[in-house]
């Protein structure tokens, strides 16, 4: 089929487009990111004779440099419409936030719509795949302090170890209030094949948009950042013993992230631009840690239970509202 006057010249706008936000957030990248980074070795002297206002003025730059990626999916027109529970509401709790993962464009969905969120995102906390080291934006993440998981059985007990350390180290000496971490340990592309295969083998629900998530991150972050119960019950490592002025995680909030169609935003086409403007939406349900179980085999069951009603919210969404 031959190509016609009007496809070539859609085509080539959408490329010089594509050319022309790349150059443009080259440029950002090149001016904000060694702004941050110089900015804060001035800012060291600070840091020795007052820790807490270093991190507050590099949670304000942190925040400025997500706004900036939130901006390039506004300019492209990709937007979000939020439902569900008002986070806002605890915005100034700590909070564990547990999000499905379909692709690279979920760290940028997340950097928008968090960003109305009171200090969420000056505050907040990362766990992310080890590969995020390596991009652009990894020097600010590793000063920031977020922390870098390697996947893979042969790794998972030695990282379990080192994230507790890292939450006892710097959660609450840098003030922070949110973690966020994607239970389900990979893309969905990716672990799809052997969740279903996992999920046969143990009788449990065939999922299709969402894997089963694992429960390594989730249980070390309850272990080490709940305070302990007024009842004497031990919830929480000693971390928070030490931080007297803490009430400790207060909340779990249930993110679901839906793409109409199903077809997830990768971060080549946040950056891009090339995909038409779009509406992700982002559901919430908050639940007070105390509901939470923190026996191993509760908990799993309670984590497969969100991601069951996060399998039941898609499918609704790509059956009805979808489009």
């Amino acid at each position: 089929m031959a190509v016609t006057l009007e496809q070539a010249q859609r085509v080539g706008y959408v490329c010089l487009k594509a050319l022309l936000r790349f150059a443009f957030m080259v440029a950002n990248n090149l001016v904000a990111i060694p702004s941050y980074v110089l900015y804060l070795i001035m800012l060291q002297p600070l840091r020795v004779l007052d820790s807490q206002s270093f991190w507050y003025i590099e949670g304000v730059l942190f925040k400025w440099l997500l706004a900036m990626v939130a901006s390039w999916g506004w300019w492209a027109g990709y937007t979000v419409v939020e439902w569900g529970d008002d986070v806002n509401a605890v915005s100034e709790d700590e909070a564990m936030v547990l999000v499905n993962h379909q692709a690279t464009g979920d760290v940028c969905t997340l950097m928008m719509c968090l960003q109305d969120k009171g200090t969420v995102v000056r505050q907040m906390m990362w766990l992310m795949d080890h590969i995020f080291k390596y991009t652009n934006f990894g020097i600010v993440s590793l000063i920031h302090g977020d922390f870098f998981i390697r996947q893979g059985r042969a790794h998972r007990d030695q990282q379990l170890v080192l994230l507790k350390e890292h939450l006892e180290k710097y959660y609450r000496s840098r003030n922070r209030k949110w973690i966020v971490l994607f239970p389900e340990g990979g893309f969905l592309r990716k672990r799809r094949e052997t969740s279903q295969a996992f999920a046969k083998k143990n009788n449990l629900p065939f999922l299709k948009h969402v894997t089963l998530p694992r429960l390594g991150a989730t249980q070390v972050i309850l272990e080490t950042l709940v305070a302990p119960q007024e009842n004497g019950t031990p919830a929480g490592g000693d971390a928070v013993i030490k931080e007297s002025k803490s009430k400790g995680l207060q909340w779990v909030i249930d993110a679901t992230i839906a793409y109409p169609k199903g077809e997830p935003l990768d971060i080549q086409t946040w950056i891009l631009g090339y995909r038409q403007p779009t509406v992700t939406h982002v559901h919430y349900r908050v639940f007070p840690v105390k509901d939470v179980p923190a026996e191993p085999e509760a908990l799993t069951h309670w984590l497969y239970q969100r991601f069951i009603e996060k399998e039941d919210l898609l499918t609704h969404f790509y059956e009805t509202v979808s489009c």
